[in-house]
């Protein structure tokens, strides 16, 4: 039995895919530029100089007529064939999708050959001499130039080329009796070389710019997936100063846990509308001030949520920032009551820190940032503890010790608690 190796192909990025699209618009932009030209042009070309007209047949040698016809029959060419390239662009960017490869390269030579038709035409009708440095040269360097839109340092360079190589054959071809004059249009087709090679390098920093850009929007839609809408800015710069990628780590953090009270008895006697109008309030303000904290939203658990402070990012001030969030939660409440825009409305809230496993968790399709480890445990148990006391905000000897404790007002001592679920006691402190 023979084994075949699979060749292992990468999937495109969101960013390349992102850059695909952009390309679409930026070719179809070229096009619309050189479609206006060379409809101008083809427009004017039907207009005979008439001022000039007897010293212009004599340099056409009583062929005028003809050039005009045959130069309107170039520049109609050009149009109708960038019409044509506008319609296939179209459709691809209606499809989303790329443009080959071998299409660009082969629309690169065609569309750079129409200027070199037309001074074979101007070469065939009037004197070859002069034709060289006629008009049409000087659409070389208009094509090269809005290659730069093509966002591809190789199109760029091999349409400098192409326009180089074209260049210097016609011009042998219709003056080998004027070797003097071969340097200069070697120059020339040297110069049109360059320029593809600088518009190059042009398009590659368009493209570097556009890429970064994407980049970032990506990155930012990552993290705000991530850590959810109620991510505050401060913690999304953070990230993307130091990257999407949040993996697994040890940290020392401190977790809340809220909880509406009565929320069950407040469901049953209000319509669906008004419960989320109230959560909604609720939430608001609870949400603003736990990200002013430097802290984020973790997870909605219907009638309350889990808050960390000190993940993804720390300022060295989790405990105390917690605290501060906590107290701030139930002064602006106790304030929306008063003011009636929320009924009586009392809150649990528990607070603990330690060390716990941070990072994204999930699969390709869906990750979630979560923070793993026992002061998650211990810090919803806290929370459960207030309903014993008849208390708002309980915190554990671990918060009370990292907090700067003259900042977090009065504290009563509630001694030794057992938690359930766990065989040592351990230390709790009420603020209110």
């Amino acid at each position: 039995m023979t084994w075949r190796r699979r060749k292992r192909t990468k999937a495109p990025s969101v960013a390349d895919a992102d850059l695909a699209l952009e390309t679409l618009g930026t070719e179809r932009l070229r096009i619309i530029v050189l479609l206006a030209l060379g409809g101008a042009l083809s427009f004017l070309s039907l207009i005979p100089p008439t001022y000039f007209s007897s010293s212009m047949e004599s340099a056409f040698r009583g062929n005028m007529s003809m050039f005009i016809a045959w130069r309107f029959v170039v520049l109609s060419g050009l149009v109708l064939y960038l019409v044509g390239e506008h319609l296939i662009l179209r459709r691809l960017i209606a499809r989303k999708r790329r443009i080959p490869t071998i299409y660009r390269y082969a629309t690169a030579l065609i569309e750079t050959s129409f200027p070199t038709a037309a001074v074979i035409v101007a070469a065939i009708f009037s004197d070859p001499q002069a034709s060289i440095s006629s008009i049409p040269v000087f659409a070389y360097p208009l094509f090269i130039v809005l290659s730069a839109l093509r966002l591809n340092f190789r199109l760029s360079l091999f349409t400098g080329l192409v326009a180089a190589v074209e260049y210097i054959c016609v011009s042998q071809l219709f003056q080998l009796d004027s070797a003097s004059y071969a340097p200069v249009h070697f120059s020339k087709g040297i110069t049109f070389c360059m320029l593809g090679l600088l518009t190059g390098l042009v398009a590659l920093q368009i493209k570097k710019r556009i890429l970064d850009s994407v980049r970032t929007a990506e990155e930012r839609n990552q993290i705000v997936s991530m850590f959810g809408k109620h991510v505050s800015q401060v913690v999304v710069d953070q990230l993307l100063a130091q990257g999407a990628d949040v993996r697994s780590e040890k940290k020392n953090v401190c977790v809340m846990f809220l909880d509406i009270r009565n929320f069950t008895s407040f469901s049953e006697k209000r319509t669906p509308e008004e419960v989320v109008s109230y959560l909604e309030t609720l939430f608001e303000f609870m949400i603003e001030i736990v990200n002013r904290n430097h802290g984020f939203i973790n997870k909605f658990l219907g009638d309350g949520f889990m808050a960390v402070f000190g993940a993804p990012v720390s300022n060295g001030k989790d405990s105390l920032n917690a605290v501060k969030a906590a107290q701030g939660i139930l002064e602006r409440l106790n304030a929306e009551i008063a003011n009636g825009n929320v009924p009586p409305t009392t809150v649990g809230i528990g607070l603990h820190a330690g060390e716990a496993v941070t990072g994204s968790i999930g699969s390709a399709l869906r990750k979630e940032y979560t923070v793993i480890g026992d002061v998650v445990n211990l810090a919803a148990r806290i929370e459960k503890l207030n309903k014993e006391f008849n208390s708002q905000l309980l915190i554990s000897e671990n918060v009370r010790a990292t907090a700067i404790s003259e900042t977090l007002g009065k504290i009563i001592p509630r001694g030794l608690v057992q938690v359930r679920g766990r065989e040592a006691s351990i230390n709790v402190y009420q603020l209110a």
